[in-house]
C-alpha cells in the first residue's frame, strides 16, 4: 500500500501542534528544566555540533531543551540550525530513492539547500523538523528576558555524498564561520508502520533501544570517518532521516568525534495507522571538535 504523503504531512502537523497546546506554560518549562541536566555550550563554544531529534515533544523535549540551553548559554551571537528536511511529495521521495541508487543529485530540482531568507524551494516552510526547537526556544528566551542569538535555519536535500557540492554550500559555509551549529535527527525507525517485518521488529524495551543504539553509533562511526556515502547508505537502511543535515554539518565543522548522550523512543502507531511496534528513536548527539 502506498503511502499518503499529504495525509501524513497534515497529521504530524496537527499533532505537534495537539502536542505543543497540551504542554501549555508549565510543562514547557518542565522540559525547559529537565534539559538542564547537560551543560553543553562548551561543546558548541569549542566548534562542535550538537543533534536533537523531533519525535515526540513530550518524550524528547527534554533533550531539545538542552541543546536550547547550549546556544543561549555559548555566548554566540549568530546559531545555525542544520534541518532534516522530510520528503513530503512523491517526487521528493523519489528523488532520494534515485540518489540512493546513484543517480547524480543534480538531476532532480529538490537537489540544493533552503531556509530562511533565501529565495528558491519554500517546502522547508511546511516541515515539522524544527517545530518543538522553536517552541522551547521562544519559552526560553521569553523566561529569561532576551532576545537571543540570530537563528538561521537551513534544510539541505540530497547530498549523495558529495555536501560541498549542494547549490547554496558556499552561502552555508560563509554562515557557519561566525555561528554555533546544532542540528536535528531522528536517527532510527523502526517496526512495522515503517516497512519491518513484524517477526524482524524489535520492541521499544531494553533489547530494543540497546539495537536501536547499536545502529545510531554506526551511523555515527560512519560520519565521524568522512565516509559520506556510507552515512548515506546506512541512512537508508537504519531509516535514518538525517542523511542530508548529518553530510553537510560535518563537512562543515571538519574532523568530529560523536557519541549518544540520552536515548529515548516515540510510539509512532497512531500516527501510522499500524499496529505496534511502531516507533521512532530520540537521540540526543554530541559532536567534539
Amino acid at each position: 500500500m502506498s503511502l499518503d504523503r499529504d495525509a501524513l504531512q497534515e497529521a504530524i502537523l496537527k499533532q505537534y501542534t495537539a502536542e505543543h497546546a497540551a504542554l501549555g506554560e508549565a510543562g514547557t518549562l518542565a522540559l525547559l528544566e529537565r534539559g538542564r541536566q547537560w551543560d553543553l555550550s562548551g561543546v558548541l563554544a569549542r566548534g562542535g555540533v550538537i543533534v536533537f531529534p523531533h519525535a515526540g515533544v513530550a518524550d524528547c523535549g527534554h533533550q531539545i531543551a538542552a541543546a536550547v540551553h547550549a546556544c543561549l548559554d555559548a555566548g554566540a551571537d549568530r546559531v545555525l540550525v542544520i534541518s532534516v528536511l522530510h520528503a513530503f511529495t512523491a517526487e521528493m521521495q523519489d528523488a532520494r530513492v534515485r540518489v540512493a541508487a546513484g543517480e547524480p543529485p543534480s538531476r532532480f530540482r529538490h537537489w540544493g539547500i533552503q531556509g530562511t531568507g533565501l529565495e528558491g524551494r519554500q517546502e522547508w516552510r511546511s516541515d515539522h523538523a524544527l517545530m518543538s526547537f522553536r517552541h522551547l526556544w521562544q519559552a526560553e528566551t521569553k523566561r529569561r528576558g532576551i532576545k537571543g542569538p540570530e537563528v538561521i535555519e537551513r534544510y539541505p536535500y540530497l547530498a549523495g555524498g558529495k555536501p560541498w557540492a549542494l547549490p547554496g554550500y558556499d552561502e552555508v559555509a560563509k554562515l557557519a564561520e561566525n555561528a554555533v551549529i546544532v542540528s536535528t535527527a531522528d536517527p532510527f525507525h523502526h517496526g512495522i508502520g515503517y516497512g519491518d517485518a513484524p517477526e524482524a521488529s524489535y520492541w521499544p524495551d531494553a533489547r530494543g533501544l540497546a539495537y536501536a543504539r547499536t545502529r545510531i553509533e554506526e551511523g555515527i562511526d560512519l560520519l565521524a570517518k568522512g565516509d559520506y556515502w556510507g552515512y548515506n547508505q546506512h541512512c537508508v537502511d537504519a531509516k535514518s532521516d538525517a542523511r542530508d543535515a548529518g553530510q553537510l554539518f560535518r563537512h562543515l565543522r571538519g574532523p568530529m568525534t560523536g557519541r549518544i548522550l540520552d536515548l529515548v523512543y516515540t510510539d509512532a502507531s497512531a500516527l501510522y495507522n499500524s499496529p505496534p511496534p511502531t516507533w521512532v528513536a530520540g537521540a540526543l548527539i554530541v559532536w567534539d571538535r
